[in-house]
């Protein structure tokens, strides 16, 4: 009987085990063998034990997509998630008239893809053919062009921040829903103001779901390629090749055929990711403990 309930266990873990292994984990073994070869024009492919590794290392345009990623993690999410925590407060406050249809509509850009996204963005981007372009002409404004170099990283944070803003409101909104009520009514009894609750109940109660947001967050921002990869026909001589991690990994791959050098970049940055995102939840751990 002992035996038999193991089995069902088993049975019952077994599809998504296959699943994970075959989605998950089949790809990142296969990834680190091509890292570990280099193939030449001549002579073929050979073992190259961690050359590769030490090239990422030392490679001046891999460390520039990395420092422009992290620039856009440390300004662009802050700013996106105290959107979304403001708009998860006011609908949760029940001051909020029609906070139903606002949720909705604030959560709507999430739903649309990230390709249609960033094409109507880019649209309205456009100095010469979009919505800056016909605002320049129409009323005689001389706006600064969104997708010039000093602008190109903010106005791909805008587009981000827009779609992503519902998304995490959504994650705090339904933090907030499991507060038991029996707080709020005891500092409404003590008097306390809305600010108080906000900052002595509402904030500690979901700092859990602020930390899942923010891990999530720090991950999409290091994922960062959509974006730029769809701006870069509007603005290639702004957006290179290796604007972002992503990118050059794509790049290397399909335009490079450095299918080895290109595993290796992707293997690098997917440790730099798990290191800044453990490191946040380590320190927001032990500043709850």
């Amino acid at each position: 009987m002992a035996r038999r309930r193991s089995w069902t266990g088993w049975a019952f873990i077994g599809p998504f085990l296959a699943v994970f292994a075959f989605v998950f984990l089949a790809p990142i073994a296969y990834a680190l063998y091509l890292s570990l070869f280099r193939t030449r024009l001549i002579g073929g492919t050979s073992f190259a034990g961690l050359e590769n590794y030490e090239r990422a290392l030392t490679d001046p345009q891999f460390w520039s997509a990395a420092g422009r990623v992290a620039l856009f993690l440390v300004v662009q999410v802050p700013i996106m998630l105290f959107l979304a925590l403001l708009v998860a407060l006011a609908i949760d406050s029940g001051r909020l008239y029609g906070k139903a249809f606002f949720r909705v509509t604030v959560f709507m850009p999430y739903a649309v893809p990230a390709v249609v996204a960033t094409l109507m963005w880019g649209f309205m981007y456009g100095s010469q053919f979009g919505l800056v372009g016909n605002l320049n002409e129409s009323l005689g404004l001389s706006l600064p062009d969104p997708l010039s170099p000093g602008l190109m990283l903010a106005s791909i944070g805008n587009i981000v921040t827009w779609e992503f803003v519902g998304y995490n409101m959504l994650i705090f909104y339904s933090a907030l829903q499991v507060v038991p009520r029996s707080l709020y009514e005891a500092a409404e009894i003590d008097g306390a103001s809305q600010l108080r609750v906000i900052r002595s109940i509402k904030l500690p109660a979901i700092r859990g779901a602020l930390l899942i947001a923010t891990i999530f967050s720090i991950i999409g921002s290091f994922q960062l390629f959509n974006e730029p990869a769809i701006l870069q026909s509007l603005a290639p001589n702004v957006i290179t090749t290796f604007y972002t991690p992503n990118l050059y990994a794509y790049s290397l791959s399909f335009s490079g055929q450095q299918y080895n050098y290109s595993a290796t970049v992707a293997i690098v940055m997917g440790v730099l990711t798990v290191i800044v995102a453990y490191a946040v939840q380590l320190r927001a751990t032990r500043k709850e403990r």
